[in-house]
């Protein structure tokens, strides 16, 4: 069997002496979507930002296609030994945030082609080619040379979305994608996501829309305070949540 996309072993981040993850441990194997469900402050966005290396864990093995990152220092003062290894494992885990993180000088063109021109060196026209390509994919094609601040909420996830793709990453990392939108935008960026688990793409999702959760996921992750509390397919934990947390969480937001 190949190695999981992605494997979080045991895996603990604190904030000075306030444990944010006590021990947490995920798989995500290819074309396999993961949801991370849970209450706010219960670590979700905390263990996303972990696995793309974007916070330091002071605890616990993260492996990308079987390869552990390797480390220095211990404790607070663990930090990841190898620039050129954190910097491979960001670009095939792209990461697609709740406030879009566009540049808000850049057309939406320009937003999607300047990591994979600046980062990844590639050539231009060829990026450019795929970009557009990727825009059409997200129904915005028609949007290229517009700014961010003339798009509507809905279109600049779906421009982050593509900006995301266009690095063609083995696995994509959703941070809570729609909860910045309304419910009709929010609409226009759950049918992009479906479209992509669809496709069999790799993902991990912290997301709030539970119907969206249970209609995608492979594999579905209930935490709470830190840890995990419950974790199956969605049919076992929507259909039969066996902690009485779980069930008091899916009581209020339980999929329509």
């Amino acid at each position: 069997m190949p190695a999981p996309v992605i494997e979080i072993r045991d895996l603990h981040k604190s904030y000075g002496s306030l444990e944010v993850l006590k021990g947490v441990s995920v798989t995500a194997d290819k074309g396999h979507v993961v949801s991370l469900i849970g209450s706010s402050g219960s670590g979700k966005s905390t263990l996303l930002r972990c696995c793309n290396l974007l916070e330091d864990s002071q605890q616990g093995e993260i492996l990308f296609n079987g390869e552990p990152i390797r480390w220095k220092g211990s404790g607070h003062d663990r930090r990841p030994g190898d620039a050129r290894q954190v910097l491979r494992v960001r670009t095939n885990l792209s990461m697609v945030f709740q406030q879009f993180n566009l540049w808000a000088h850049m057309s939406i063109l320009e937003n999607v082609m300047e990591a994979p021109v600046t980062v990844l060196r590639q050539d231009r026209d060829a990026v450019e080619a795929r970009a557009r390509g990727l825009l059409d994919k997200v129904g915005i094609g028609d949007k290229c040379d517009v700014y961010p601040a003339q798009l509507s909420g809905g279109q600049q996830q779906r421009a982050a979305i593509a900006r995301a793709l266009c690095m063609e990453p083995q696995a994509l990392l959703f941070d809570e994608p729609t909860s910045a939108l309304d419910p009709e935008l929010e609409q226009e960026v759950v049918r992009v996501i479906k479209d992509l688990a669809a496709e069999g793409r790799t993902m991990m999702i912290v997301t709030h829309d539970m119907r969206m959760a249970a209609d995608m996921s492979s594999h579905v992750i209930f935490l709470h305070q830190g840890r995990i509390e419950e974790e199956g397919p969605p049919d076992a934990l929507f259909g039969a949540p066996k902690s009485a947390r779980l069930q008091q969480f899916l009581s209020h937001s339980a999929p329509a």
